[in-house]
């Protein structure tokens, strides 16, 4: 009797080991749904971002009628809002299955209920784009003015993520139940950790387009306060940036380690790293608005000194990935500081193109802090300088590190197999992009020096000297976009072939193992509550101040604002 408890045991043991190497098939879908989506926005956006430099070079324009702003919300909507927000979705969704184990009927219906929600949402969003009803960029800044469905739509985007994070978290609170007293998968907590990242910042741009602009679009109220706009604006807009890395971060993190046959040098340093994220993410935004008058300089100067210190969970992550390579290298009978560099899986694009993702980080995360200096900001405030930053940093470092995961995800989720030829083509796909960035960022940071301005077309430029110097430098980010929409070509075409042509197989979901030796995870940094309250108070420290000023009129000693602008 005794033994057969024990064999039954046994079997359940190994069963439940089996459950959790694969994503469960109902999650799979669910997963690539939300990919689907992602690469269709790719595709379109990225045409549009070529359409956008190739008219700035001055030898094209658009045609039928269709205007340079229309075509820059579209790129600005679709890749930066559309894309990563799908992507991240149908990953994390595929994450958690894969550590926790399969959702359940009803954590599931859930997750396809904020599917379609943010489907329905991106759609309506776009018809209005297409009719030119509101080529608004994607900052939602007033008074830039779109159609009221326009703004719906993207506000039914973010609730409809905010249902498919709840159905995340439903199953890693499930986990815990059933494994009390154990530590959480690492790929789940840091799926949890950036959806409440995303809950909390995502606050602030659902109070402005529901309080202030979807009223002021319908005719309702005449004025919308334009400080105010932007502030929440803000609040939510950094941190996006921070929902866009964390899911790069958990790849590097937790994947790569895998990929490269070795293990995971700390879980406590990669959970802390996460909870830094979470607390200096949000209360800075005001660090985007140093140029603006209306905000007194101490709130400023506090968010900038925040916005600094994310630099410590930064390198946190660059020392655990290098010090992941060197035991790697030791292990393979590496000598020296460098011993391990010929040895990384350079052929491999599931390591190769986060890897261009790394290195692009370095330079962009020095930009990062010129955008972020009180002093050196006001040089590159508002000029291309910030565009060829954003390019560096967020579609270079954080999709370069998506496509190398959507290489084996996909292959995973469809049951089919990642053949060499298509990892050639994915390789051949990240190095045009590492070169094409180069060009086209490299020249838009220069140009930005020079006093280039931010999202204007050629044509505005008029016939100043200025505009001719400026006019080489619009024509290398031509020839970099061009060389861009060639990688996107490419890799569009590997994820057609992942998805239907790519031979039956079994491909590898990646999940490292922590390093022997490596020092056990304080219980502090599951904690949930603790965490939680220090957010909040640094929220209600960076930002209850400067908004009461705002609403009450601006703060003495600041310069005037034109607080109130209407139609």
């Amino acid at each position: 009797m005794t033994t057969a408890i024990k064999e039954t045991k046994v079997i359940k043991s190994i069963n439940s080991k089996e459950a959790v190497t694969k994503v469960d098939r109902k999650d799979a879908k669910l997963a690539l749904a939300n990919l689907y989506v992602a690469f269709i926005a790719l595709f379109i956006g990225g045409l549009c971002g070529l359409l956008q430099v190739l008219v700035r070079s001055g030898k094209f324009q658009l045609p039928w009628g269709i205007g340079y702003y229309q075509v820059l919300t579209v790129h600005g909507v679709l890749l930066g809002l559309v894309l990563t927000t799908f992507f991240i979705m149908g990953f994390q969704t595929a994450a958690i299955s894969r550590t926790c184990g399969a959702l359940s009927n009803g954590q599931r219906k859930l997750g396809w209920i904020g599917f379609w929600i943010m489907t329905i949402g991106t759609a309506a969003a776009a018809v209005m784009v297409l009719l030119n009803e509101a080529s608004v960029l994607y900052t939602f800044y007033a008074p830039l003015q779109a159609h009221w469905i326009y703004y719906a739509g993207l506000a039914l985007v973010i609730v409809g993520s905010w249902i498919l994070s709840l159905a995340q978290g439903l199953r890693f609170v499930q986990w815990r139940k059933e494994h009390k007293g154990q530590t959480t998968p690492l790929l789940s907590f840091m799926v949890v950790i950036n959806n409440l990242m995303w809950f909390v910042c995502t606050l602030g741009v659902a109070a402005e387009v529901l309080l202030q602009l979807i009223p002021w679009s319908l005719g309702f109220v005449e004025r919308v306060d334009v400080l105010l706009s932007r502030t929440l604006f803000w609040y939510f807009g950094h941190a996006l940036v921070y929902f866009w890395l964390l899911p790069a971060y958990m790849i590097w993190y937790v994947v790569i380690p895998k990929i490269i046959g070795g293990k995971i040098f700390s879980d406590a340093l990669a959970r802390l790293s996460f909870i830094l994220f979470l607390l200096l993410s949000i209360p800075v935004g005001i660090h985007h608005q140093l140029v603006e008058p209306g905000i007194d300089a101490f709130w400023k100067f506090l968010q900038v000194v925040l916005t600094l210190f994310v630099v410590v969970p930064s390198l946190m992550t660059a020392f655990s990935m290098f010090a992941t390579f060197e035991m790697r290298g030791r292990e393979l009978g590496k000598k020296g500081i460098f011993g391990w560099f010929k040895n990384l899986p350079w052929n491999d694009c599931r390591f190769l193109l986060p890897f261009i993702g790394m290195v692009a980080f370095i330079p962009g995360g020095a930009g990062g802090i010129v955008n972020a200096s009180y002093q050196m900001n006001q040089l590159i405030h508002n000029t291309i300088w910030v565009t060829g930053h954003f390019h560096l940093t967020i579609a270079t470092t954080v999709v370069l590190t998506y496509f190398g995961a959507a290489f084996w995800l996909i292959p995973h989720l469809t049951g089919r197999k990642l053949t060499q030829r298509i990892n050639h083509m994915a390789n051949t796909a990240g190095i045009l992009w590492a070169i094409g960035m180069l060009i086209m960022s490299g020249a838009m940071h220069i140009a930005g020096l020079f006093g280039a301005p931010r999202r204007s077309e050629y044509s505005t430029y008029g016939g100043s000297e200025q505009a001719a110097e400026w006019i080489s430098y619009q024509i290398a980010q031509a020839v970099g976009g061009t060389i861009l929409f060639v990688a996107i070509i490419i890799i569009v075409g590997v994820v057609i072939n992942l998805l239907w042509y790519a031979p039956k197989g079994d491909q590898e979901f990646p999940v490292g193992e922590v390093a022997e030796g490596a020092t056990k995870t304080p219980a502090i940094l599951e904690n949930f509550k603790v965490w939680g309250i220090i957010l909040a108070a640094l929220i209600l420290i960076a930002y209850t101040i400067p908004i009461f000023e705002m609403i009450n009129g601006a703060p003495l000693g600041s310069v005037g604002y034109p607080h109130l602008i209407g139609r």
